[in-house]
């Protein structure tokens, strides 16, 4: 586990997008068998998160179109409330940081790992803008 005041920046760089922190088990799972669409982002300290993945979603968060619920778990630290999201996004191995909407409790679309490295914030959100449209 990372020290708390380490994360702590990079767990307010979603949550000050309206992003909403989950680190329990049974939040995430709430979140995502609600009704309607959930994005499930996990978060880590790694540089593609920093530098991609955050961004993009931040990007994405703010389009025309949304999921009715954006949460977050943090790798390494949240390791309950991470290890069940991931149970919902089989059968993709576990990746971090990675994306996942669903609708209705199924997942609809994967950005993982290896879409994210290499690859600019806006190519990502452009990606997640593209999935809100069709699934929300």
């Amino acid at each position: 586990m990372y020290p708390e005041e380490m994360i702590a920046p990079m767990r307010e760089d979603l949550t000050s997008a309206g992003i909403i922190e989950t680190r329990t088990a049974a939040e995430v799972q709430d979140m995502i068998k609600k009704d309607g669409t959930t994005l499930v982002v996990i978060n880590s300290v790694c540089g593609c998160a920093a530098a991609n993945a955050r961004p993009a979603v931040k990007m994405a968060s703010t389009h025309d179109v949304t999921p009715d619920r954006m949460i977050t778990v943090f790798a390494g630290n949240d390791v309950e409330a991470v290890s069940t999201a991931r149970s919902f996004m089989a059968p993709f191995p576990p990746s971090s940081p990675s994306m996942a909407l669903f609708k209705n409790g199924e997942l609809v679309h994967m950005i993982e790992r290896h879409h994210i490295e290499g690859r600019a914030a806006e190519m990502i959100a452009d990606n997640l803008m593209q999935a809100f449209e069709e699934y929300c």
